[in-house]
């Protein structure tokens, strides 16, 4: 018979409180994975008591196992003794290599989390607070309908596009070291990125962002902009922290 993980997963599984509730529950799945609270071979908790404990819906929940099962972490079974195991041999951490001189350690990681954070926030912020120019309106709403319309099929042009957008966010501040330090601090986060699989819910949740952050730059309401941006940020963190 099967072995199901153990209560005393309790501090993994414990409520998502943020409404990144996709990309914190698949940070909650793989941080119990990581951390050995669900060890290769072990069933993880029912749908719906799992559901209850992370205090999300069961969609969400079912869509964030979908996404660890497509980077090999577990698998669903069916039958009487069926489920989702944590896959019996895990996928290898895309940092794992002690050899690769490139390597970013979790300091680094969390150094450019945060730095991004401040960065881009207060450009959002500074974006709403400024009267802006129907050419400054339309660059940004461009960006945002380019990157809504790339699909999931390549990570590179979604990333690129995406990556513009939040350029643009800065540009339309009309202060030009604080749209270099943003150029710079995204592609130290693009090399992160670029190690984790790019997963379809989350790219849906980020467009839904993305439309809230420009509609609060083009309403001028700093305070909007600052949270939905510090909202979307926090998303992708916490996928970083998860697969890294």
């Amino acid at each position: 018979m099967a072995t199901t993980v153990r209560y005393a997963s309790a501090a993994v599984f414990r409520p998502v409180r943020t409404r990144n509730a996709f990309e914190e529950t698949v940070e909650r799945l793989l941080q119990a994975i990581r951390l050995g609270v669900a060890a290769p071979g072990e069933r993880l908790p029912a749908e719906r008591e799992l559901a209850a404990r992370l205090g999300v819906s069961r969609v969400t929940l079912r869509e964030a196992i979908r996404a660890v099962a497509d980077a090999g972490y577990v698998e669903s079974r069916r039958g009487r003794y069926g489920g989702t195991f944590v896959a019996e041999t895990l996928p290898s951490s895309p940092r794992s290599d002690p050899a690769d001189p490139s390597e970013a350690s979790d300091v680094d990681m969390e150094d450019v989390l945060t730095l991004r954070r401040v960065l881009e926030t207060g450009a959002a912020e500074s974006a709403a607070a400024r009267t802006l120019t129907p050419a400054e309106r339309q660059h940004l709403m461009v960006a945002l309908t380019e990157v809504d319309a790339v699909g999931t099929d390549s990570a590179e042009e979604y990333r690129r596009r995406d990556s513009r957008l939040h350029l643009a966010v800065a540009e339309v501040t009309a202060a030009p070291s604080l749209t270099s330090a943003v150029a710079d601090v995204r592609t130290r986060v693009n090399e992160l990125l670029n190690a984790i699989p790019l997963l379809s819910t989350n790219i849906e949740h980020s467009n839904v962002q993305h439309r809230a952050i420009v509609a609060a730059i083009l309403s001028g309401d700093p305070a909007a902009a600052r949270a939905a941006m510090d909202e979307h940020l926090e998303g992708t963190a916490a996928l970083l922290r998860a697969f890294l």
